[in-house]
């Protein structure tokens, strides 16, 4: 099985996946955060089935980066129980894994570092999905701006096609053509999402469950983010459209 990205109707990507492991790949139980006293995130559950799609959603301050943390491993929670499957292979997308490229090596340095068995060919292909194209791959990490090395950071993760995602707003910085093709590219993964995102057409192809934290603590709905919007009669906060 891979995970391919496709653009301009050309299939740019193919990425083997690992196979997915027996269901539930994550389960989370009274899970509670607090920082220099302020709660941030209380009594959280969330059970993770393989296949699943999550979108975490909630106001700004209600826990949702904190929660990818802990599914993560980034951040350990203050009460409660975490376990993952032992046959996972998670792979985390957050805005600091920018800040751990390279930055004297080039764009396709930086892929081959990561991908030390795959040809130039393939790299260059996962480079041009991600928008990097020709002498582009050449260019330093260090005079790259933020959407660029966003890209990278994708590119280098899509690459491994873990069978459990976790992405903290991965459509931020990027351009419209990147965020389509990673929304494809998402949409036919076979494996098993938990995410944050703020773009509404992000959500509409992906979600089929949600999470919401409030403070009136944590509660799933089943079904995708239209059905979401239906059973609460409002869109989730900060909304806004995918170009």
């Amino acid at each position: 099985m891979a995970l391919s990205v496709m653009t301009d109707d050309r299939q740019i990507i193919t990425a083997e996946r690992a196979t997915t492991s027996p269901p539930p790949l994550l389960e989370m139980r009274h899970i509670s955060k607090h920082f220099a006293g302020v709660r941030a995130l209380i009594d959280a559950h969330l059970s993770v089935i393989a296949g699943e799609v999550h979108a975490v959603m909630g106001e700004n301050g209600a826990g949702k980066s904190t929660l990818l943390k802990m599914i993560a491993g980034a951040l350990a929670p203050d009460a409660g129980a975490a376990a993952i499957g032992a046959s996972v292979t998670l792979g985390y997308y957050a805005q600091h894994v920018m800040d751990l490229l390279t930055a004297d090596h080039s764009i396709l340095e930086e892929l081959q570092d990561h991908a030390p068995n795959a040809n130039q060919g393939t790299l260059r292909s996962l480079a041009g999905a991600f928008g990097f194209h020709d002498d582009d791959v050449f260019k330093p990490v260090r005079v790259l701006s933020g959407g660029e090395k966003a890209r990278l950071a994708l590119a280098k993760l899509l690459y491994d096609a873990p069978n459990l995602l976790v992405l903290d707003e991965p459509t931020n910085h990027l351009d419209i053509a990147t965020k389509r093709a990673l929304v494809t590219a998402l949409a036919d993964y076979e494996g098993t999402l938990v995410f944050v995102s703020h773009d509404r057409q992000f959500l509409r192809a992906l979600a089929n469950r949600v999470l919401e934290l409030s403070a009136a603590g944590p509660r799933i709905y089943g079904g995708s983010y239209d059905e979401y919007v239906t059973s609460t009669g409002r869109e989730a906060p900060g909304m806004r459209a995918l170009a």
